[in-house]
């Protein structure tokens, strides 16, 4: 999913790290960071369709940092992401949470 350019799945959300994110420093495995960025990318996804979000407005994004260690982010449009802030709060108020 990371490094995809402008026509990412078409979503219009864009690459998360951007072109000039980094350059790759040979002998480093960024194949194995991603592999578990990945993994765990795609159970938030699960977890963001199980709640009703679009993959279209809100995703988990693995990528990895200069290190090869594994990076998610979380890219969405404001809407979702409000969406997604407003469900953390009312977790955390409802449940005793972080707050």
């Amino acid at each position: 999913m990371s490094g995809a350019g402008e026509n990412w799945l078409s979503d219009g959300l864009g690459d998360v790290a951007g072109a000039d994110f980094g350059l790759w420093v040979p002998g480093v495995d960024y194949i194995a960071g991603w592999r578990e960025a990945r993994e765990s990318a795609d159970q938030l996804n699960r977890a963001f369709l199980g709640v009703g979000f679009e993959l279209s407005e809100l995703r988990a994004v693995a990528s990895t940092n200069e290190e090869g260690r594994g990076v998610v982010r979380v890219a969405g449009w404001p809407g979702g992401v409000n969406r997604l802030a407003g469900l953390l709060e009312a977790l955390a108020d409802g449940d005793g949470g972080a707050r």
